[in-house]
Parts: structure tokens; C-alpha cells; sequence
């Protein structure tokens, strides 16, 4: 997909990023757990260190030393591809030790807690801890436990801040800038961690946000955070100058939400009918997996609007900036090939 330079973005300083070798000086949090508590330039401050991250995939020696000697733990109790594999291969471009630890192997099957887990972890040398876990807080209860640095990758149907940070990363590189471009999430709300990350950044960059979705999808008061809420897709289609089709969260439903998968398609699946009653440069983002002929068809998933693998590509850029910002290697630049 075509990218606009950040650098159209009209909030200084200019958001092509920094000099690496003057990181942004607001960034000062320990842990990554939610972007509830960020502020605005906070986010920003993560944004334009993976733009200055960015470049690195494009090298044909894709590695520079800016953490060599620091370990970091993927600690992931619920199933992932692109997370996992993100964070570790965004630790190994640093030049960090990385280490993956699988619940179902590990002594919680003897009956250790989740905390005991992760201070024999800190005890081998671990400087950061990356956490998915289906409880929500999970991942702020360990950061009052250990030492180590805690980056949230997911904490059941709460928050999911990396993946939200590389959203915001892609619409700003597509349209040049968030502030006054109109966001719809589209599906399944209330089960989704990605949604609540989402709303947070997009309202805090000042963007407009609606939730659209079956109303049994949206939870009730989603108003009062400044969104709005449509439950017919074709109601707000043409305002919309992105739309993020989130995945319908079976796994985390009791059933009976909607009818059928065939009548939630019909109402709510983006096609190339929908997307031609949109905007022309409208930019579609799914954070995956994707359930094609669910939430959207083959043809628009591939097709010229769809940026999903731009996202892809952008969260190693923005995995890459927040192990660099909480591990404390501010003044280590990027180095060259």
C-alpha cells in the first residue's frame, strides 16, 4: 500500500521520528501495560522511535546492538502467532537474549503460581518480561511483583497496547496523520482487547471514533468516552476514513450474541460492494487473524484498501521501540550496518 510521509502530520515536532540519537525525552514509564494511562505524547514519543526503527528491516544486516546483553522473556499463557513472534524477533533485531516460555511445559502444571512462575524467571536474569494472559490485570499485578519491566501483549478482553501503537503507526503512515480523520472498529467490541487499546489512542491523538457492531457486541455507555455507536454499518460507511474490522472473539463468548455466522456476514462483512460505497482512499486494518468470509472477503482482504500486512510489518517497528524505551537504552542509537 501506498504511504504518505508522517511528516504530513501537523503536530510538531515533526513526526518522521527523531534523531535516534535524541530519543524523545517524555518517555519515562517503566512498563508498557495499557495505553489508558498514556498521554498524547507519550504514544507520539513511541511512534516516532519506531519510525526510527523502521529503516532497520530494510537493511540486508537486519540487526543493530542497542540491547545486546539484555534478556527478555516471552511469557505468553494464551495462543499467539503474530505477537509472539513480533516481540521475539523485534528482541533478536536489538541484539537482546530472548528466551519463550510455554505455560503447558512449565511447573504451573505442578501447581506454582503465576507470580512464583515469573520471579524464578526474573531470578536468571531477565530485564523484560513480555505478558499475555487471559485474566485481565494480569500483567500489572506481576509489574508490583518483580523488577523486571512488563509489556502487556494482551490481558484477556482489556487491553492490547502494541497492537493498538502499530494501528496508529499504519493510519499515520497511510493518511499522514490521525487528529480529525474519522476511525470506525467494526465487530465484535465488547470481547476485544484490541478495541479498548484502540479507542484510548485514537480519541487521545484526536481522531473520531465509532463502534459499530450488533448492539449484543457493543457494550452499553461506550458513549461516555467520547465514541460513537452505530449498529448499522451502512449508517456510517461513507464518513468512515478507516475502518479496523476486528475478529469475532468465539472463544470468548457464551454464545447466542447473534443468530448465525451467515447473518452477522450479511450485516457486517466488509466487501467490495461496501467498500465502493466508501471513501475512495478509505484504509482497512484487521489486527488477526482474520476469518475470511466472516468479517471480510477475500477480495478486500488483498485487495488495495486493505493494509493488513502494512500493520504486520509496522509492529515489529513499534515492538522494536517499546523494548528499546522501557529497557532504558535511550541514548543507544541505531547503529549502522
Amino acid at each position: 500500500m501506498t504511504t504518505a510521509s508522517p511528516a504530513a502530520d501537523s503536530r510538531p515536532p515533526s513526526a518522521g521520528g527523531p534523531d535516534p540519537a535524541t530519543p524523545p525525552t517524555v518517555w519515562t514509564r517503566k512498563h508498557l501495560l495499557g495505553l489508558e494511562d498514556l498521554s498524547r505524547e507519550e504514544i507520539y514519543a513511541v511512534l516516532d522511535t519506531a519510525e526510527s526503527f523502521s529503516e532497520i528491516s530494510k537493511r540486508s544486516r537486519k540487526k543493530v546492538p542497542a540491547l545486546q546483553g539484555r534478556v527478555v522473556f516471552n511469557l505468553f499463557f494464551e495462543n499467539s502467532t503474530r505477537t509472539r513472534t513480533s516481540f521475539s524477533l523485534a528482541a533478536k533485531r536489538l541484539s537482546a537474549d530472548t528466551q519463550d516460555f510455554t505455560a503447558s511445559v512449565s511447573s504451573l502444571s505442578k501447581g506454582e503460581t503465576f507470580i512464583d512462575t515469573a520471579k524464578n524467571i526474573e531470578a536468571m536474569g531477565c530485564d523484560l518480561m513480555v505478558v499475555r494472559h487471559p485474566t485481565p490485570g494480569a500483567p500489572h499485578l506481576l509489574s508490583q511483583h518483580v523488577g523486571s519491566a512488563i509489556i502487556n501483549a494482551g490481558d484477556g478482553a482489556h487491553e492490547h497496547p502494541t497492537q493498538a501503537l502499530l494501528d496508529l503507526m499504519t493510519i499515520r503512515r497511510a493518511k499522514g496523520r490521525i487528529e480529525g480523520l474519522t476511525v470506525a472498529l467494526l465487530g465484535d467490541i465488547g470481547h476485544s482487547r484490541v478495541a479498548r487499546s484502540n479507542i484510548w489512542g485514537l480519541l487521545k491523538l484526536g481522531a473520531k471514533v465509532i463502534l459499530c457492531g450488533p448492539p449484543t457486541l457493543v457494550p452499553k455507555g461506550m458513549e461516555r468516552l467520547g465514541c460513537e455507536v452505530a449498529y448499522r454499518l451502512e449508517d456510517v460507511l461513507p464518513r468512515c476514513d478507516v475502518i479496523n474490522v476486528l475478529r469475532i472473539q468465539f472463544e470468548r463468548q457464551q454464545g447466542g450474541l447473534f443468530p448465525s455466522v451467515g447473518e452477522y456476514s450479511h450485516f457486517y462483512m466488509m466487501t467490495q460492494e461496501r467498500v465502493r460505497k466508501a471513501k475512495p482512499d478509505l484504509l482497512i486494518l484487521a489486527p488477526g487473524p482474520i476469518n475470511r468470509g466472516v468479517e471480510l472477503t477475500p477480495e478486500v482482504a488483498d485487495g488495495k484498501h486493505s493494509a493488513i500486512l502494512d500493520q504486520v510489518t509496522n509492529g515489529l517497528a513499534v515492538r522494536m521501540a517499546v523494548l528499546y524505551l522501557l529497557t532504558g537504552k535511550m541514548a543507544a542509537a541505531p547503529s549502522g550496518d
